[in-house]
């Protein structure tokens, strides 16, 4: 499994992601799906027009507003799992939780899947080019169900977008952020599928078939990211408790505290 692992980080390195398939047993998904269809159904009913209008996401979701104990319980111990720490530690040796959201068909015919880079929300063009360069956010994508997946181009984890790329990207010259992309690589995902990926590539999820997918989203714990993380997602006292793993959320907790 070490040289498995060293594949990976190598994969990762150079290309800024990787795919295992069929990493998931059907009775884990199975599992995952039911807490999480639990959060996506009361989510939807309190935020009705949102979802109808303009969501293809929600967020929070091991917060405690949606989910009762015993749902968040099995959502942590999920996500701070021996499974999904392997692959963390092998990018990441000293990760913390950040957070986690859900990605969903949009409701409204207009909205495009679109190429983006995450930390393009929160910083300039210049700061964008440094913010790649430095310590950056990992998705671990889990499908629940079988779904077109993903566009990545790959090493942009690393490198500055090219003029196709920024000009879709940006929407400028003529170009929209759903055109597609000549250095776009299409990566199918199934139920049980993992994918790992850097936030901060250049990348847009396909819309379809029935696309509900589990993100979870870790940082370095030398980044600066503590102030992304929301109190209520991450495990009170009596729930900390009962997490097999806790080492994830551990860090996030004494990293808010020491901020």
């Amino acid at each position: 499994m070490l040289n498995d692992l060293n594949q990976l980080n190598n994969n990762y390195k150079q290309h800024g992601y990787f795919v295992i398939r069929n990493y998931f047993s059907e009775s884990e998904i199975v599992s995952l799906r039911e807490v999480v269809l639990n959060f996506h159904d009361s989510w939807k009913q309190d935020n009705k027009e949102f979802y109808e209008e303009v969501a293809f996401n929600s967020s929070l979701i091991t917060g405690s507003e949606y989910l009762n104990s015993a749902d968040r319980i099995k959502l942590f111990n999920f996500i701070s799992s021996t499974k999904i720490m392997q692959l963390v530690d092998c990018v990441i040796p000293t990760a913390a939780f950040m957070n986690t959201q859900l990605f969903f068909n949009p409701i409204n015919p207009e909205l495009k899947d679109f190429w983006h880079r995450d930390c393009q929300y929160d910083h300039d063009i210049n700061i964008q080019k440094q913010v790649i360069k430095q310590t950056q956010v990992l998705h671990l994508r889990v499908p629940l169900f079988d779904e077109p997946g993903m566009e990545l181009v790959p090493g942009t984890h690393t490198r500055w977008d090219n003029e196709e790329e920024f000009n879709v990207r940006q929407e400028i010259k003529g170009k929209l952020s759903n055109n597609n992309l000549s250095t776009g690589k299409t990566i199918k995902l199934g139920a049980g599928d993992i994918l790992l990926f850097s936030a901060d590539m250049i990348h847009r999820g396909i819309y379809g078939m029935d696309r509900l997918a589990l993100d979870i989203l870790v940082f370095d714990t030398a980044g600066d990211f503590a102030d992304y993380v929301d109190d209520d997602c991450l495990p009170e006292p009596a729930i900390l408790d009962k997490i097999k793993h806790p080492r994830l959320f551990l860090n996030s907790i004494n990293l808010k505290k020491n901020n």
